[in-house]
């Protein structure tokens, strides 16, 4: 196995080689025949279904749906651009960031769709892997490289996955999707216990890190928290370990029915130990010199990310606290809306693409441009899509932090509301998904203008609100501390209720409530529910402690009170 170890280039961004750009034009051209074939008609949709799917292409209700891939989240403000450009020329002038760090264009036409996938491969990007049952776009910790908590930088080890894994000619037809997601730090900041592989670093005894890794989770139809079969996998031996958790996989996994052919049905019935023992004997078969991971490609892999060039921190601190101190405002934004960085006098920010009543995860264009100004400003051309649908710039000033506020304020992405009610995980729902039960949107939107009060979320505090469509549970629903689900009830859109959901290290599988409510019952309810909370929560409780005490029994009551 070999790995591409270019000198560095642009900081946050691995950029491609020339073989990259060969295969990524000429994939383009080879595409472009196969659109030209449908329209003429030479292939049908049925035989053209594959291939478009092989690049990302998905026919929706109402129109073709094109999904890029961003390896990891990661994107330079040129590629920024790049997808600005594609909002406005071939879309509605706006793009959806999905939970899969990915963007989703809803409005394509088929034929502009190989003039798109050039553009994209002109920018070095692509939506090869974004669909099918192969290994998909690789997510990672929205901090990655500038956490003050994390052990290694986990875009390194997702660039070695994303090129290990794509075009791999033993998983590209895998009995279902598979999906692995990275943190570098032992906190989850992605969801791992819900991946199909989900892995976690940690200090190792002899300061080389380590992963815990855990396998057999996933939401849908059966929302399962995977096992953890290994807390001390050596760097070295990482991708050999995954080719053999993917080699069991493909061998036993179920091929007869699509709804029981993701691996963690696989681990469910085999057992944690027996899986365990056949993904050892893959391990122990293997001829591990040819997969291992020695220290000095990973760092060849890094020097390709580039170092940020810090300034001194030179009384930043204490600049942002005298702001702080100054305005009220701006200092609930920087409380919720920013995390720690390793480097002294520079901070993390997350950018919420979550307004008081707007699309949870939609971005125009202009806003697209503007994230890319802002990068170069701020943060070294770099910027980062998370897996709850918002955009972080990974190392801005904290002296800085007050005029990059106010830029976002004055173009609707100054919202103070990350990881509270508001910044609300939904998927497109039935406005677009051919999949789909009920429309998601409609109900998010209420549900935001409903808690939109600056003061009421800050009372309220941490909650994780999530919905989707359908059981395939595109929104989460399932990890969120107050989950809701679209389903269709005697012919009309209704919506259940899940509480007590998480995605943490302390993550549990949200329990259905009760029936199906309307739209508007819906809201009704969760705000009966978290009146709950607010009434009976005892000194510094969270939503999620609150309810993990009481039960689910009188949030059912207030959900299902006779008004």
């Amino acid at each position: 196995m070999s790995y591409s170890t270019q000198p560095a280039l642009p900081v946050g961004r691995y950029a491609y080689d020339d073989v990259d750009r060969t295969f990524l034009k000429q994939r383009v051209e080879q595409f472009r025949d196969q659109v030209q074939r449908r329209i003429a008609g030479e292939l049908t949709e049925e035989e053209f279904k594959p291939l478009r799917l092989m690049n990302g292409l998905y026919l929706q209700l109402h129109a073709y749906m094109l999904r890029v891939a961003i390896p990891y989240g990661t994107l330079s403000s040129s590629q920024m651009r790049a997808l600005a450009h594609i909002a406005r020329t071939y879309d509605r002038d706006y793009g959806h960031f999905t939970t899969r760090q990915n963007i989703q264009f809803n409005w394509i036409k088929l034929e502009d769709t190989p003039d798109i996938l050039n553009l994209l491969a002109d920018a070095e990007m692509h939506a090869i892997q974004t669909s099918g049952n192969c290994i998909r776009n690789v997510t990672s910790d929205q901090f990655a490289g500038a956490a003050a908590d994390e052990v290694l930088d986990p875009r390194v080890h997702a660039e070695i996955l994303r090129q290990w894994s794509t075009l791999h000619p033993e998983f590209t037809f895998l009995p279902r999707k598979f999906k692995i997601a990275i943190s570098g730090s032992k906190q989850d900041r992605v969801a791992a216990r819900f991946h199909d592989i989900g892995l976690l670093a940690r200090k190792g005894e002899n300061g080389r890190a380590v992963f815990e890794v855990y396998v057999g989770g996933g939401l849908g139809r059966t929302p399962i928290v995977g096992v953890k079969l290994r807390d001390d996998l050596p760097e070295e031996d990482l991708i050999a370990y995954l080719e053999a958790v993917l080699r069991v996989y493909n061998e036993y996994g179920r091929r007869d029915n699509m709804y029981k052919a993701r691996i963690k049905i696989l681990v469910q019935a085999l057992g944690a130990e027996a899986f365990l023992a056949k993904v050892n004997a893959e391990f122990a078969a293997m001829d591990r010199a040819r997969y291992r991971l020695p220290a000095e490609i990973v760092a060849a892999i890094q020097a390709r990310f580039g170092t940020p060039e810090f300034q001194a921190e030179n009384g930043a601190a204490d600049a942002l606290a005298a702001q702080q101190k100054a305005d009220a405002q701006f200092d609930a934004w920087v409380r919720t809306n920013t995390h720690a960085h390793k480097q002294p006098g520079h901070a993390c920010v997350t950018i919420s693409c979550k307004p008081v009543g707007g699309i949870p995860g939609d971005v125009t264009s202009a806003q697209m441009d503007l994230l890319a100004d802002l990068a170069d400003k701020y943060s070294f051309g770099e910027l980062r899509i998370t897996h709850l649908q918002n955009v972080v710039l990974g190392h801005v000033r904290q002296d800085a932090l007050h005029e990059l506020w106010q830029i976002l304020k004055a173009n609707g992405l100054g919202t103070a509301n990350i990881e509270m009610v508001t910044d609300i995980i939904a998927c497109p729902g039935l406005d677009y998904c051919a999949l789909a039960n009920a429309r998601s949107i409609p109900i998010a939107q209420k549900l935001s203008e409903c808690f939109g009060d600056a003061t009421l979320q800050q009372e309220i505090g941490n909650l994780r609100l999530n919905i989707s469509g359908c059981i395939n549970a595109c929104g989460h629903h399932h990890a969120g501390h107050i989950g809701i689900l679209g389903v269709d009830k005697r012919g009309e859109e209704a919506f259940q209720i899940t509480l007590g959901g998480s995605a943490m290290e302390d993550a549990s599988v949200g329990q259905i409530l009760g029936s199906a409510l309307s739209e508007d019952e819906t809201v009704d309810a969760v705000a009966r529910i978290i009146d709950t909370y607010l009434a009976q929560r005892e000194a510094g409780e969270r939503f999620i402690d609150t309810c993990r005490r009481l039960g689910t029994a009188p949030f059912k009551d207030a959900a299902y009170a006779p008004v």
